[in-house]
């Protein structure tokens, strides 16, 4: 004789539901932890100057990675490439250098507006590049100073002009194991003599491994080529990989690093893990 099942065996159904439920809600909700930074301040100078900071659950001590942005006035989200990396254990610290968007200052662009000719440019953008790159030292102190953050495994990135930061800390070292640099200097090599002279000197410095990636269809290829031979000759371990064409125009190629996190990312977890040992 068979049972006829009615509201008893209905219930019986969402009970047995309810944990796989709670787990996936408990996942959505870590997820959308990952997405909300903590916004931060630290002391540059005479300037208090801020900060995104994403932090994986639990104490740590964690391995960190500090990306320089570029040169837009409101550095763009880069919600992709933070949680890439925090799901892999790392802290991801996005410092606002000065006159960027949440801290105080002269933005970088307009006063390379006020140079009288190209060469006065050249010379400026160097000069103003070393001032931002003392905001990142402080933010690496801040980072430092985390008792979240294993300094023993402190990873520098960037893109466009934070690939320019990005090699200054490469050359310099204070504190950092490796480095990634994406299309640092694409827009401005060719139009700067002074900037490529500062950088080949920093790449043949190098006190670090250095991972350097592009999109095929970026404005220009030779930095990456450059700097890595550069890299490479000073005895330390590089790897440059140009990625194939992300979108239709340059810009779109010079996207890819905060964009194509998903095609570049596992090659520069391996690398960076790999020099973190």
């Amino acid at each position: 004789m068979g049972v006829t099942c009615t509201g008893i065996c209905i219930a019986l159904r969402v009970v047995l539901t309810i944990p796989w439920l709670s787990i996936l809600v408990a996942a959505s909700a870590a997820e959308d932890a990952l997405r909300q930074p903590e916004l931060i301040e630290f002391r540059s100078g005479d300037l208090d100057l801020k900060g995104f900071i994403w932090k994986p659950a639990g104490a740590g001590p964690f391995p960190a990675i500090l990306w320089n942005h570029g040169s837009e006035k409101s550095p763009g989200a880069v919600d992709s490439v933070a949680v890439f990396f925090v799901t892999r254990g790392y802290v991801f610290f996005v410092p606002h250098r000065r006159g960027q968007g949440r801290s105080p200052g002269p933005y970088i662009m307009d006063q390379l507006k006020t140079a009288g000719s190209a060469a006065q440019r050249s010379l400026m953008l160097v000069r103003l590049h070393e001032a931002h790159f003392s905001d990142q030292l402080a933010a690496l102190t801040y980072l430092r100073g985390l008792p979240s953050v294993d300094q023993r495994r402190l990873t520098v990135m960037g893109f466009s002009f934070g690939g320019i930061q990005t090699m200054l800390a490469v050359g310099r070292g204070p504190g950092y194991r490796v480095a990634v640099n994406c299309s640092g200097a694409a827009q401005t090599w060719s139009s700067s003599p002074d900037l490529q002279r500062r950088l080949i000197t920093a790449a043949r410095g190098a006190a670090m491994p250095v991972f350097f990636l592009q999109a095929q269809n970026d404005y220009d290829l030779t930095p990456n080529r450059v700097l890595s031979e550069q890299v490479r000759a000073s005895g330390q371990r590089t790897e440059s990989r140009v990625y194939p064409a992300h979108g239709i125009s340059a810009q779109d190629g010079h996207r890819f690093c905060v964009r194509g996190v998903n095609v570049w990312g596992p090659d520069v977890a391996r690398f960076i893990e790999a020099h973190l040992k």
